[in-house]
């Protein structure tokens, strides 16, 4: 049967009657893969109230465009039906309906062949929908990307999110304030690129900017590798040292993992960012002038907490928050693109990337790729993203390879959407094999919540895991004695001991913490 032809229904106008948290957010529905991978990002956004019919999406309309461009243009590839999809409001649901004889599609990793609700909670976290093996969509609710935005490609922050405009935003003001700097945010969700673009939008970008990790420095030498020390001021110093301030002045200084520095120090840190002015051990005040940016993922307004209020809140003076990435999904798939790009022009393997008019079965393992990496959680964020992708590339001479982790987490049922539009609501340990429950704990970098996330099963369930078996264990079951003894191994460097000693890294820095208050 031959496909009706579409006129008006094409248009992006519906009906759409929405109540709740999500009332002033419009749907958005981005473009997460597509053969000609320059169109990936693009979206179109659709507001929560306009008069007219249910929206047609399909090969020739509507229009997805890019932030600030007047250009919109349809999906576009010739596999997609003109009636791919009809999208509707029943009440607080959004109703997908795949017309007869349309081309394939597939909502939330299942087979859509007939209708689909999807509710709020579940439109707020991001639906992906494929069409026809080629085409990769999200559905989600966001704010409207204003236009006139900062382009990510100059400040090493790619994606088209309302998140990622507002972020590329509070960079630009942050750098021109010339204020000191805290970025807070889950591990691999991009702190060192918001500190280096931070560096390279200010008035300093001339002059030299001096990362420092602040967790790999030992407790006894925090003070001359921070501030110098003039010669033979200690067992050891045979010649004096300008330290990472001095260094750094005139341009920025970095300091990651702040939340790891030695109580001993804090003082002496403090005053030098409130005086802009260090000692060195055995030395004389000297005045140095300088941005600090510093950057942790460690709750440092918590009540276990063993730094100083004062410090935080000076390091503080402006404060960026950076989103995991589970929680901006809709930027996944130009994250993906980029990394693919760079990782096979530094092999020189660009051949092996997506080309509009290449063959099909290549296209659909690509669109499969995409699909999966937008139903994966991504507890190491961006930077697991980009290690994925590297992945990929490596493995591309044998065709498109989805990671085995992936491919493992995202077949959880927890993780699919039923045909009646619900959620399953968990998976049971037994069905989890040990060889996954691995995989699961080395990936969330041995975290209970993460690995229970990765599973699709409950917290409790992994520690009750943990407890009875003699291959894993918590950051509280590491002696005090082996705990000193890999520490000396690894020279302080606590995040290189916590994956020596298989356990959560931010579990063995509280003990660490409680430790030394203990001491005190």
């Amino acid at each position: 049967m031959p496909e009706q032809r579409d006129t008006d229904l094409t248009l992006p106008s519906y009906v759409a009657s929405l109540h709740g948290r999500y009332a002033t957010r419009p749907l958005v529905c981005t473009v997460v893969f597509h053969p000609r991978i320059e169109r990936i990002g693009e979206r179109l956004e659709l507001p929560a109230r306009l008069s007219g019919g249910p929206l047609v999406i399909g090969r020739n309309g509507p229009g997805f465009k890019r932030a600030g461009s007047e250009h919109s243009s349809p999906i576009g590839d010739q596999h997609v039906s003109r009636r791919a999809l009809v999208l509707s409001f029943d009440g607080d649901k959004l109703r997908i309906e795949r017309p007869d004889e349309a081309s394939r599609a597939r909502v939330a990793g299942r087979e859509l062949n007939d209708v689909i609700e999807l509710d709020h909670e579940q439109l707020g976290r991001g639906v992906p929908v494929v069409l026809a093996h080629s085409v990769v969509l999200l559905l989600r609710y966001d704010q409207p990307v204003a236009d006139g935005g900062i382009p990510g490609d100059n400040l090493g922050l790619r994606g088209g999110s309302n998140y990622l405009a507002n972020l590329r935003a509070e960079i630009v003001r942050a750098a021109k304030s010339g204020d000191d700097v805290l970025i807070r945010g889950e591990t691999g969700s991009g702190k060192e690129v918001v500190a280096r673009a931070i560096h390279a939008c200010g008035v300093r970008s001339g002059n030299p900017m001096v990362p420092v990790n602040m967790a790999a420095i030992p407790t006894e030498l925090a003070a001359p590798a921070l501030f110098g020390n003039a010669r033979g001021a200690f067992t050891g110093a045979e010649r004096a040292s300008d330290g990472y301030f001095l260094q750094a002045d005139g341009g920025t200084l970095f300091l990651d993992e702040v939340g790891d520095t030695p109580q001993s120090v804090q003082p002496q840190l403090l005053r030098a960012l409130q005086e802009r002015e260090i000692q060195p051990v055995g030395g004389r005040t000297r005045e140095v002038s300088l941005q600090v940016i510093s950057a942790t993922d460690a709750p440092l307004d918590s009540d276990d907490c063993d730094f100083r209020a004062a410090l935080r809140h000076r390091l503080g003076s402006l404060e960026i928050r950076l989103l995991p990435l589970r929680e901006h999904p809709e930027d996944i798939g130009e994250l993906a693109i980029h990394f693919l790009a760079a990782e096979a022009e530094s092999m020189q393997r660009g051949a092996i990337l997506p080309a509009e008019h290449g063959n099909q079965m290549e296209i659909a393992r690509w669109a499969e790729l995409f699909h999966q990496l937008l139903r994966y959680p991504w507890p190491g964020n961006v930077r697991e993203l980009a290690n994925a992708c590297r992945h990929v590339v490596v493995a591309g001479d044998t065709g498109i390879s989805v990671p085995e982790r992936i491919r493992s987490a995202v077949t959880a049922p927890s993780r699919d959407i039923g045909k009646d539009g619900q959620a399953f609501t968990g998976r049971s340990m037994r069905e989890v094999e040990d060889v996954e429950f691995r995989r699961a704990w080395e990936r969330s970098g041995y975290e209970p919540a993460g690995t229970a996330r990765m599973l699709g099963v409950s917290r409790q369930s992994v520690y009750r895991r943990i407890d009875g078996s003699d291959r894993y264990r918590l950051a509280s079951q590491v002696s005090s004695g082996e705990l000193h003894r890999v520490l000396d191994e690894c020279g302080g460097d606590v995040s290189l001991a916590a994956r020596r000693l298989r356990v959560s890294l931010s579990a063995l820095r509280a003990i660490m913490r409680s430790a030394v208050r203990d001491r005190h």
